[in-house]
């Protein structure tokens, strides 16, 4: 069927048939729900607000709010009253924050000008302020019951029959309250709302304004789980969401199950129980305080959703907060290590019989390897299986892992530095970790030009908590950027509009996503389940053969 075809079709669509195509991800149904009661919530909202940039400030923000809660509508052909109650609670919301009446005092009369015919567009084409104050200067001094069919009425070109379905009134009682309102008019000033009202009226560029406001790649179906059918009509964008998910979530897992790992790893490589206690209390918090550190993040998330006029501050406590844990969880892990080394050198001394033997002994084959062959100097591969002593330095080779590694291609580790770097805190052009940091970093936190994580900050950001980004940033939760930014919490000079999908698209993503999964997996994960193997079986305490 042809384009214009659709159109046609659309616009005979009744609004419970064009409310299912929505459910089913059709934003060409949501762009003919907004033609049909654009003029309808803007009239409404104006009326009690007194302003025309506002009244389609809230308008616009009732129907992006009409987009992500559509799945809630129970009854669609009730559309009309649903929306027209979404838009009088922010209307009503609207005068709290700005601690106003309905009817507010007018700017004065003079000077008021001409407004010039045709659509409205842009700063240069919009309504001067000179005549808003003129319009609602005449307005106020009307009831609400008799302010708003005026509004309605000249909005909707003088359709009595319209304004009284609207307003679910008889055409009998818009006559009434038309002539009433008409009579507190003085004749000059009624000729003035009577035209400005009907060039004040959304066109398309409140139709683009509403459709660029929409979550770029969340369909209403699938963030209400309105069943199968439903959530297979999204396939394009909410296949993209659901890869995208589930790189930052595998980005995020794979670092905790990293961790567990690590814990049955480290509690091998003991020897004492001082050790053993030290190495579960310290597992304990950092596992307790990334949970933490989540909660608050959730938190912030909660606390916006009830108040989105709070998202700048939140964004500022946010970002203090995020750097303040990323500093000191860093610290703490490397502090830790450094502990360790120290605690090890102790139990040393203090009960030798424990390392008596020779598997426990500094620089034994089994508690470290490093191989024979070498380039520039650097052995190929030199990997440390035993706790770092107090007097050893990191593992350094091509290919390093150990406590502290250094890798010239690949190093994994405690903290890992290398060119491919996996660990708790790693650093590396291509790093993977806990904490990340790097040219493309994955991570609980990552940091980087290309940053992927829960947390994630750099040139281009996605994360499944927060983004925050100098160039693009893409968020189920917060997005920050200083040029682009799509998520529900966006803050940025474009956030959610027609440039910021622009920006964001590509045609290739899933599959490239998908790919990245694999990378996350791979690198996150086998490393350090082969490193874990190769300590059991060199560390490991096998139990003593029964005494004859």
């Amino acid at each position: 069927m042809k384009a214009p075809e659709v159109m046609a079709l659309l616009h005979t669509t009744s609004d419970a048939d064009l409310v299912a195509s929505c459910l089913g991800g059709n934003r060409t149904a949501f762009e003919q729900i907004v033609e049909r009661y654009q003029r309808l919530l803007c009239s409404v909202a104006y009326s009690s607000l007194g302003d025309v940039g506002e009244s389609e400030d809230v308008a616009q923000e009732t129907f992006v709010t009409a987009w992500l809660k559509l799945g809630e509508l129970r009854e669609p052909d009730k559309l009309r009253p649903w929306l027209c109650s979404i838009l009088r609670f922010k209307v009503s919301h609207a005068r709290r924050r700005d601690g106003r009446e309905p009817v507010r005092g007018a700017a004065p009369l003079e000077g008021a000008l001409d407004v010039p015919d045709g659509e409205i567009t842009g700063d240069a084409a919009a309504m001067a302020r000179e005549e808003q104050a003129l319009l609602w200067s005449a307005l106020r001094t009307l009831p609400e019951n008799y302010r708003e069919p005026l509004v309605l009425f000249y909005r909707e070109h003088r359709s009595i029959e319209h304004v009284a379905v609207e307003l679910d009134l008889t055409e009998d009682a818009v006559k009434q309250r038309l002539a009433r309102g008409r009579q507190m008019l003085t004749e000059r000033l009624l000729a003035v709302v009577e035209g400005a009202l009907a060039r004040s009226s959304p066109g398309k560029v409140f139709t683009v304004g509403v459709l660029a406001a929409l979550p770029a790649l969340t369909p209403p179906a699938q963030a209400a789980g309105l069943g199968a059918a439903a959530v297979a009509a999204t396939k394009g964008a909410g296949g993209l969401t659901k890869t995208i998910a589930l790189a930052t979530i595998l980005a995020s897992v794979t670092g905790l199950v990293s961790a567990v790992i690590s814990l049955r790893m480290s509690l091998d490589q003991a020897r004492t129980d001082r050790e053993r206690r030290a190495v579960l209390v310290m597992t304990a918090l950092f596992f307790t305080s990334f949970l933490a550190f989540l909660l608050v993040l959730f938190g912030a998330r909660f606390l916006v959703a009830r108040a989105p006029e709070n998202l700048p501050v939140i964004a500022v406590l946010h970002h203090l907060f995020v750097v303040v844990f990323t500093v000191g969880w860093s610290w703490a892990l490397l502090r830790e290590i450094h502990l360790a080394r120290e605690r090890r050198s102790a139990e040393r001394r203090r009960v030798p019989e424990k390392f008596a033997d020779p598997v426990d002994q500094v620089g034994s084959p089994q508690s470290e390897y490093r191989s024979s062959a070498s380039l520039f100097g650097v052995p190929l591969v030199h990997v440390r299986f035993a706790v770092d002593e107090s007097h050893q330095g990191p593992a350094f080779g091509w290919v390093a892992g150990g406590d502290r590694a250094v890798g010239l291609l690949f190093a994994f580790g405690g903290w890992a530095v290398g060119c491919v770097s996996v660990g708790g805190v790693s650093l590396g052009v291509f790093s993977l970790g806990a904490v990340s940091a790097g040219l493309l970093s994955i991570g609980t936190i990552s940091l980087g030009v290309v940053a992927l994580g829960a947390v994630a900050a750099g040139w281009h950001a996605v994360g499944s908590l927060s983004a925050t980004a100098w160039h693009t940033a893409f968020s189920p939760g917060f997005a920050f950027s200083n040029w682009v930014a799509a998520a529900p919490l966006a803050l940025a000079p474009h956030a959610n509009d027609a440039v910021a999908r622009a920006a964001l698209v590509n045609p290739n993503a899933e599959r490239e996503w998908l790919v990245l999964c694999v990378i996350i997996v791979v690198l996150g994960l086998v490393p350090t389940t082969l490193y874990a193997r190769a300590v059991r079986r060199r560390l490991g305490r096998k139990e003593a053969p029964p005494p004859p």
